[in-house]
């Protein structure tokens, strides 16, 4: 299961320098458009667990959890209606699971696209050019369901009720995502891939020069508008320090690394905590399989149960499931891995329905 993030933001707000902290190669430059073609990469999500249960298991291999990670070009006023490279920037955001909605939240001497630096105002440029182009798409998807609603047609229907519910919040300025849908329009409203119905987190790129610690960098005055922004979206928000994380990330060793960190006062870089961050927006929790072949990590929705866990590894698995044995990562490291837990009557097992925890490690049985 690997989900996408994608990067967005006015041109020069830092975008493609926060990109290449997370390993990339797009090229940074100081004019707009910089970034035509999205660049794309994956990105390993941190977990230290999973060297620790390695090391328990002699696994021979780890394999961590990884998470897209999509650069999209510069947005500019007019994007909606294709001004720019507007049509592109539209498509790409729609194919994302997440959007990192990036802010500059610093002075210096790269242009800016708006003459001043203001992260409400270029908020608000984007997410209006987010919501015009949804309005566009809902009078093209009207007209189509209108047709065939005069017919019956019941998934019609359920369009233009859900068309009902969106229409309002966009013309009023606030995005789909403060829309209250009932379970029973969810399917279809999905289907209307409204852009502005999607997650966000608000990420406020401070100054290098700013101090580095996560909570005086949301002191920021920039970031702490950003922040009061995101809270009232009922979004995430995260600060960084986008050209700092770029400087750790090309260090040579992680041993550079934990140096450079150490010097900074950080205990680990900006990017391990967004990425994480990003995997709590998206409701989704990890769990592991180790043993001597491998330790992986897995990505499941938060109250995923036993049996759809099963079917994240292999279809079989949830098909034939028969139970889950499991132990939490607390007790198979302090008792020395599975036998341990097993003979300290902490490896349990576990019917198709058990709400699989975050770091619980499973040994599915099956049978097909």
């Amino acid at each position: 299961m690997t989900l996408s993030c994608g990067i967005i933001g006015l041109p020069n707000a830092g975008k493609s320098t926060l990109f290449n902290a997370f390993g990339g190669s797009a090229k940074v430059a100081n004019f707009s458009f910089c970034t035509i073609e999205p660049n794309v990469q994956r990105v390993a999500v941190p977990d230290l667990r999973l060297g620790r249960c390695a090391e328990i298991s002699g696994s021979e291999e780890i394999v961590p959890t990884w998470l897209e990670i999509v650069d999209i070009a510069g947005l500019v006023r007019g994007a909606h209606s294709g001004e720019g490279l507007g049509n592109r920037f539209l498509a790409q955001i729609r194919e994302a699971d997440l959007l990192l909605h990036v802010t500059r939240c610093f002075t210096g001497e790269a242009n800016h696209p708006e003459g001043s630096i203001d992260p409400l105002r270029d908020i608000a440029l984007i997410e209006t050019e987010l919501a015009l182009a949804d309005l566009e798409s809902l009078d093209r998807q009207e007209q189509s369901a209108t047709k065939r609603a005069r017919g019956g047609d019941e998934e019609a229907i359920a369009r233009l009720a859900a068309i009902a519910i969106a229409r309002p919040l966009l013309e009023a300025g606030k995005p789909a995502r403060y829309a209250e849908v009932s379970a029973e329009l969810k399917p279809v409203w999905r289907t209307l891939n409204l852009l502005t119905a999607q997650k966000v987190i608000f990420v406020a790129n401070v100054g290098e020069d700013s101090q580095l610690t996560a909570d005086a960098m949301a002191e920021n005055q920039f970031a702490q508008a950003v922040r009061q922004h995101a809270e009232s979206e009922q979004s995430g928000f995260f600060a960084i320090s986008a050209s700092v994380e770029a400087e750790i990330a090309a260090l040579d060793t992680p041993e550079d690394r934990a140096t450079f960190l150490t010097e900074l006062g950080l205990q680990e870089s900006g990017l391990d905590r967004l990425i994480r961050s990003s995997y709590e927006q998206l409701g989704l929790l990890t769990f592991l399989t180790s043993g001597e072949k491998e330790t992986r990590a897995w990505t499941i929705p938060t109250g995923a149960t036993a049996a759809q866990a099963a079917g994240s590894i292999h279809s079989d698995m949830e098909r034939g499931f028969i139970r889950a044995e499991v132990v939490s990562y607390e007790d198979f490291v302090a008792l020395g891995g599975e036998a341990g837990a097993r003979t300290a009557g902490k490896l349990r097992s576990e019917g198709k329905d058990y709400k699989v925890k975050d770091g619980d490690i499973l040994h599915i049985r099956f049978n097909v």
